[in-house]
């Protein structure tokens, strides 16, 4: 069994409440739009860290990290990517990525609204953890947490972290 702490769209903004909620993580994973390499580094030294590059990463994290992360825990299938879009409404991208794939998790983020929707087409669980950075039209800053064992999902926690223009 592993934990897993789920984010995206941090923009380069992290914060005591989100390190507090990661603390406890086997594994950290970010869906893209990490804003800076300083985000990435402060992750990697909390727990392992698993992320793709989004659309406003530059360069610096572009090197690092990923369009795609496709990886086997705990005998579940992963597929992430930054821009994906969820059961119905796939991005053309994405669609593709999924039918080779074969994913029991499907993970994206860009959309900064959180969402947990089953896919029962594809045989899947999509995640979008929302946006836990400052930038961006959400009000509430948003991520995941939850347990991979034997190939389920299971302990699932949506986690507030605040409103979005909040300082401090």
């Amino acid at each position: 069994m592993k934990s897993i702490g789920l984010l995206s769209d941090t923009h380069g903004y992290l914060d005591e409440r989100i390190l507090h909620h990661l603390s406890t993580c086997d594994e950290i994973w970010h869906a893209g739009d990490f804003g800076n390499v300083a985000v990435a580094d402060t992750l990697e030294a909390i727990a392992p860290l698993r992320g793709v590059y989004g659309n406003i990463d530059g360069q610096d994290v572009r090197a690092t990290e990923p369009l795609v992360q496709a990886f086997e825990i705990e005998g579940l299938r992963v597929l992430m990517t930054h821009i994906g879009g969820y059961p119905g409404r796939y991005t053309p991208a994405a669609k593709p990525l999924i039918a080779e794939y074969k994913p029991g998790l499907f993970i994206s983020g860009h959309s900064h609204i959180l969402k947990v929707m089953p896919d029962k087409r594809n045989h899947l669980l999509h995640l979008n953890p929302g946006a836990a950075g400052r930038h961006g039209f959400h009000t509430v800053r948003t991520m995941l947490r939850f347990q991979v064992n034997r190939g389920k999902v299971e302990q699932l926690q949506a986690i507030e972290l605040g409103p979005r223009t909040e300082r401090g």
